[in-house]
């Protein structure tokens, strides 16, 4: 019988009613088992009294002791003063917020207050204590275990969510939560049941190890951790069944077109490059579905593995499509693709939201009649009015830039009796192992961990913006010589708040600097057309530097760029910086990424950009950025579907990893366990990170 108390709504806890169920919802808590699940951030050690005389700055306690004077005092703020005694010392109590109710109750009342201890003016305070004035038979017994606290909203306080969190742990007394992981997994790894772990962490006795549970590293809390993720890893493992069920069209590896654009290529591939090759080969000519991930860092030679994979569809008389995730970037894969397919005989079509009238009727009757058999474009790919004649293989590019429906609705596009085509999907930010394994654990991983030859590592320099004026020369001296160069900006307008040069003013700065420069500005908020004519003339070298936002990280190539100048490095995150920095380096001169920081720097700060200094390996960069920033930021993934997570945390339960896929691979053929631990973990779990 499963357990009804998990599902019942918050609104039947004792004092809540619409008001207050709706600051719950803000924290996601609808249901008891949201409740449970809503674990403290630390906790306070409330069972014992603490003598004032025995106080020191810092400390947490608990007092009880006589107040022996109460007055409002005018300082800066107005305040509620009480001073307070206990036979071993003098406390003062301020209260900036109160009452004149509140201060008539505390006139020579006997209290227990709890607070942080601190050094006042007239010796020790607590600022706003917690207080119950002692009623009649003197006051209530200690508390027993550790006190919790809960992330909160606004509108709810500490004392009324920990009475909310009581009342749902009373009803698991006679009902408990389902235990859903097997007997035998629980004994393998040592851990209590759900029940008890729940309890245990709402509640924890006095002479708990603290540190291993402010760590998360208690058995309770792994216990949690465990369960969140294995219920992850079979959703994940779902949405895959649910798409090899489908199938796919068998596209055999002839080599009738694969063989000669290889021999007409002035350079050979690299070991990495063909080994990724045959992974996707075999991968499409199998009847179901190809998935795969393609990471490769920045210049890696991932696009000639999208060519090689429209060139087998082709082979077998079908459509390939390659969607890139800005205009700039699908214009560069139109040109690449249509230089390398068509001495081939092979017919490039381009589809983007610039694309109008006759020239855009003429794409797409090209499109739907099947003459067109490599088409590029951007999110213009999945508009209602695109009909592909016979698709069977979808390359996308930098895939966390697209949200999880537009990169599906790419996929229906290709449906046809009853097969959808197969996804190549690319990605030059490096995806940390950990996230590899949970977040991705549907798709199959490949990495091309080989440079080709000749590309120079770029030389990172990182300085205070207070030598401002060095750079400029430096990137004069720089231009004169014929090269060309980057300065980035991380805003686009002037804000006060934040003390970031904005590129507009950066450009008209640089403009009076160097006159005889030519120099261009692109950002985020120019039309498409606008931006692609300014990265169109620098790669023209129409244009000796280029001050830009961020817009730039996914782009152009041009090889005569070997100086980027990054404004404000510390705003922005390592696998971002490390994107950037990919854009120079790409020919066969040294090259110079500037790392210019507005002092003063955080300790956080400073490791950063240490790293990058430190080393150029995008999957050493990624690793670190994901241990400072999470999974959400590092992969973009705010806007893209991806997980969050309640209690596990990828980075701290990484050793974890490993038992969740085996115990997932025991498990996910019992379809009913598997939907109950979707159920409970996560939310649409049916339609979860479908890619």
């Amino acid at each position: 019988m499963s357990s009804q108390v998990a599902y019942r709504k918050v609104i039947e806890l004792k004092g809540v009613g619409a008001a207050l169920a709706s600051k719950l919802g803000k924290l996601g808590i609808h249901n008891f088992q949201d409740l449970l699940f809503h674990l403290p951030l630390r906790y306070q050690d409330r069972t014992r009294i603490t003598s004032i005389g025995a106080m020191r700055p810092g400390d947490e306690v608990v007092v009880e002791a006589r107040v022996i004077a109460c007055d409002i005092v005018m300082g800066r703020r107005r305040s509620l003063v009480c001073r307070i005694q206990d036979g071993t010392g003098t406390l003062t109590l301020r209260f900036f917020h109160f009452s004149a109710a509140q201060k008539s109750a505390l006139i020579n009342a006997d209290i227990r207050c709890f607070g942080e201890v601190r050094p006042g003016s007239n010796g020790l305070e607590l600022i706003h204590p917690e207080y119950k004035v002692m009623k009649g038979d003197g006051f209530d017994q200690l508390e027993e275990t550790l006190t919790p606290i809960y992330p909160l909203t606004e509108g709810l306080t500490q004392p009324r969510l920990r009475s909310l969190v009581g009342q749902a742990l009373s009803a698991l007394g006679s009902e408990p939560l389902d235990e859903l992981l097997p007997d035998s997994e629980l004994a393998r790894n040592n851990y209590p049941s759900l029940t008890d772990a729940v309890r245990f962490l709402h509640q924890p006795p006095v002479g708990v190890d603290l540190e291993s549970l402010l760590e998360g590293q208690h058995p309770a809390q792994r216990r949690l951790a465990f369960e969140e993720l294995l219920a992850h890893n079979l959703s994940l493992r779902v949405v895959r069944h649910q798409m090899q069920t489908q199938g796919a069209p068998a596209l055999k590896s002839t080599g009738r077109l694969t063989l000669p654009f290889l021999d007409r290529l002035p350079f050979s591939l690299t070991e990495a490059q063909l080994r990724v090759a045959r992974e996707v080969a075999r991968d499409m000519g199998r009847p179901l579905p190809m998935l795969r991930l393609v990471q490769g860092d920045v210049g890696s030679g991932k696009t000639m593995i999208a060519v090689l994979a429209a060139l087998q569809a082709v082979e077998n008389g079908k459509q390939a499509a390659v969607m890139a995730p800005t205009e700039i970037l699908a214009e560069q894969h139109l040109i690449n693709f249509k230089s390398w397919l068509e001495p081939l005989g092979i017919k490039v079509s381009w589809l983007a939201g610039k694309v109008k009238g006759k020239a855009r009727e003429a794409a797409l009757a090209e499109i739907s009649g099947g003459e067109a058999q490599v088409v590029v474009g951007t999110h213009a790919l999945f508009q209602d009015e695109v009909a592909f004649h016979d698709l069977a293989m979808v390359v996308i590019d930098e895939q966390h830039r697209f949200g999880v429906d537009q990169r599906l609705s790419l996929r229906e596009k290709g449906r046809n009796d009853g097969k959808i085509p197969h996804q190549l999907i690319m990605t030059a930010t490096p995806i940390p192992r950990t996230l590899a394994m949970s977040a991705y654990a549907d798709l199959d991983c490949s990495i091309i961990d080989e440079l080709p030859p000749g590309r120079t590592p770029v030389q990172t320099v990182v300085i205070d913006d207070s030598r401002r004026d060095q750079v400029v020369e430096r990137v004069e001296q720089n231009c004169k010589q014929g090269l060309q160069a980057y300065w980035v900006c991380t805003l686009v307008e002037e804000s006060e708040a934040l003390q970031c040069q904005a590129a507009e003013t950066t450009a008209e700065v640089l403009r009076e600097a160097l006159p005889d420069l030519r120099i261009g500005l692109v950002h985020g908020r120019l039309k498409p057309a606008e931006k692609a004519e300014v990265m169109s003339q620098f790669k023209a070298h129409e244009l000796d530097l280029l001050v830009a936002t961020t817009v730039i990280e996914v782009g152009v190539d041009v090889p005569n760029s070997s100086l980027m100048i990054i404004e404000n490095p510390e705003r922005l995150g390592l696998s971002q910086l490390h994107q950037l920095r990919g854009r120079v380096g790409r020919g066969s001169r040294e090259s110079f990424c500037v790392l210019m920081y507005h002092a003063p720097l955080s300790q956080q700060g400073r490791d950063r950009l240490a790293i990058m200094r430190e080393t150029s390996d995008g999957f050493r960069i990624a690793e670190r950025d994901l241990e400072l920033r999470g999974p959400g930021e590092v992969l973009g993934t705010r806007q893209t579907g991806m997980m969050s997570f309640r209690i596990a945390d990828l980075q701290r339960d990484a050793d974890m990893l490993d038992s969740v896929q085996q115990t997932a691979e025991r498990i996910e053929t019992s379809t009913e366990l598997t939907r109950q631990l979707c159920d409970r973990w996560i939310l649409n779990a049916d339609q979860y990170a479908q890619v």
